[in-house]
Formats: C-alpha cells, structure tokens, sequence
C-alpha cells in the first residue's frame, strides 16, 4: 500500500516537473526567438550618452565682481542679469570720453566762423585787386599821355619819370593786391583742411565714447539664452579679468541629442531622418522618440587626441565606433527630465533599402 502511494506521488511529481519545464522552455522559447528577431530587425547599442549644448560665459571687461544674480543649477532666462562688475572705472572713461566729443563738436562752429572771416578777406582781398587794377589802368594812361608830351618837348623829364614812379608804385600795389588774394584763398583752404581733420577727430572721439559705452555695457553679464546655470564658483568682490570663464549655462533653445557609438558593422543601412527609439537608464519605463540627424565623418578613434596607427606592427584588428547623432524631439513630453551625459540605449530599425 504504502509503495502504490510512493508511485503516485512520484508520478505526480514527475508530472509535475515535466509541466514546469514545458513551461520554462516555451518562456525560453519565446523569449528566445523574440530576442532573436529584435536583433535581425533592430541595431542596438548602449554605449550612447544625452548631450546638449554646455557653454562658459566669460567677462569681457576686467574688474571686482559687484553681485552674483545667479544661483546654482538656476533656471534662467535669456537677458536675464548673471553678474554685475563694478563700473565705476568705465563710468569715468566714458564720461572722459564724453567730453572730450563735446569740445570737438564745439570746435566746428569755430573753424565755420574762421571760414567765413577769411572768406570775406579773400573777397575784400578781391576788391582790393580790382581797385589797383583801375590805379594801375589810370597811372599807364596818364604815363602814355606823358610820353608824348615830352616827345614833343610839352612836359619836362622830371614831370615824366615823376609820372613813371607812379606807374611802378600802381604795379607793386597790384602785385601785391593779388599776392594778398592768394594768400588770403590759401589760408582759406587750410581752415577749410583743417575741418576735414576735425571731423575725422570727431568720428575717432565718437568711437572712443562708443566703445566706453560698450564697456560698460560689459559690466552687467546677461543669460545670452534661455537655459540653466551650472556650478558657481565666483563670489562677491572677487577680481575677474578679461575672457575668464564665469559660470556655465547649458543651452535649453538648442534642444538635445544622443550620441549614440554604432559599430562600423551596424551603420550600413542608418541613414539621415531614419526614427530611432531611446531609453534612458535613469528613466528605464520611459521611450523616448528621435531620429538620426547625422553620421560622423570618421570613427571616434581618429577624432582622439592621439589617434592610433596601425603601422606599427602591433595591429589587432577591433571594431571601430561610429558617432551618430540623434535629435531627440522637442515635442517630447519628457525631453526636460533629459540631463547631459546621462547613459542611454538606442534601437534602431534595420532599413530593408534606402537611396
């Protein structure tokens, strides 16, 4: 009795037993072939990272850093004010700069008044020529007449070189009459040269006031996008110079992208706009939606800062990693929960053919 009860349980056991591995090799099975048919109609890789646009912001002036408007990993938008620096040094130099234009300025309508003053010494100068003309008309004639008379022994030789003195006297004065007029027309165009310098001094003076204005300007650092601010590391009265880097922002309008390292084997049938699914490991229940916006040009060995060279005798032949870029979709629900450098898979549909 005891035995016939032994046989049952052991056939029930083995019935038992024989279920369960039916079972586990159906789950084997399927899982198996489903495995296997994800990788005929996917390529896959998990050496992917999120990446986004990480950028310094830097001083363009030197000076004590006046008050830090920003706090870590803040969330900013663009033209919003980061840091101020004092001003007061550029304040000065531009008011200095200031005034320095204004008495150009004020010398132009000087140089326009001594314009006119020897344009009208040029024109009294004029007249004056006009009047020693007719001096010298007038003392050529009465010469002439006098000629005559003493050829017929009517005027005596004194009256005559008295005559003739005169008529050298109107002759300097005429000379000299236009020698003035030149003078005065060269002068006149000095002032006017002159000018042409003053106002090319203005435009200098005018850049001197605009590039101070643009320096002060500097002293106030703004969000040049909207986005988010990285670690800080600057205080209050600290002394920045020209093109130090002040704080990071990562750029949120850019977007964000996966770079995802294929195997050189895989990327045969990849092709620009292809759809691409990504999991991101800190978001495993979450698919996001993207597509390749670009292959690299080369393997990520050769962009390294030491490439390696296969000539040298220890070649071992590995395969090579692409770079492919992919543009996760903006409309994505969850592209803000993204951060960069988090690790992530990348599946992609193997194309049957594309042109």
């Amino acid at each position: 009795m005891n035995i016939q009860k032994q046989n049952k349980a052991d056939k029930i056991i083995s019935r038992i037993t024989t279920i369960i591995a039916l079972i586990v090799l159906v789950v084997l099975l399927v899982w198996g072939g489903k495995t296997l048919l994800g990788y005929m109609r996917y390529e896959e890789t998990n050496d992917a990272q999120v990446d986004e646009y990480i950028n310094p912001v830097t001083a363009r002036v030197s000076g004590y850093i006046k008050a830090v408007k920003f706090e870590e990993n803040q969330e900013v938008k663009k033209g919003d004010t980061l840091v101020l620096i004092d001003d007061d040094d550029y304040t000065v130099q531009q008011d200095e700069a200031s005034a320095s234009l204004l008495n150009a300025q004020a010398q132009v309508s000087v140089q326009q008044s001594n314009i006119k003053t020897a344009q009208s010494n040029a024109a009294v100068m004029q007249a004056k020529i006009a009047a020693a003309k007719a001096k010298l008309w007038k003392q050529q004639t009465e010469y002439n007449r006098y000629q005559k008379l003493f050829a017929a022994e009517s005027a005596t030789r004194q009256q005559l070189e008295t005559v003739e003195s005169l008529l050298q006297v109107a002759q300097a004065e005429y000379l000299a009459a236009q020698e003035d007029y030149a003078a005065a027309l060269s002068k006149t165009n000095d002032i006017k040269a002159q000018s042409e310098v003053l106002a090319s001094e203005i435009k200098r003076r005018a850049a001197v006031v605009q590039r101070n204005k643009l320096n002060t300007s500097y002293t106030v650092i703004v969000a040049p996008y909207d986005g988010k601010m990285g670690r800080r590391t600057i205080q209050e009265g600290q002394l920045v110079q020209t093109g130090q880097t002040i704080a990071y922002i990562v750029d949120r309008s850019a977007g964000k992208w996966v770079v995802a390292n294929f195997k050189e084997t895989q990327i045969a049938k990849m092709y620009v706009g292809e759809p691409v699914s990504v999991a991101v490991d800190a978001f495993p229940d979450q698919a996001f939606a993207g597509e390749i916006e670009s292959l690299s040009a080369a393997t990520g060995a050769r962009f390294s800062l030491l490439p390696p060279d296969n000539s040298t005798g220890n070649f071992v032949k590995i395969a090579q990693r692409i770079p492919v870029r992919i543009r996760i979709s903006k409309q994505d629900k969850g592209i803000d929960l993204l951060s960069a450098g988090m690790s992530a898979s990348v599946k992609v549909k193997r194309a049957q053919g594309h042109d």
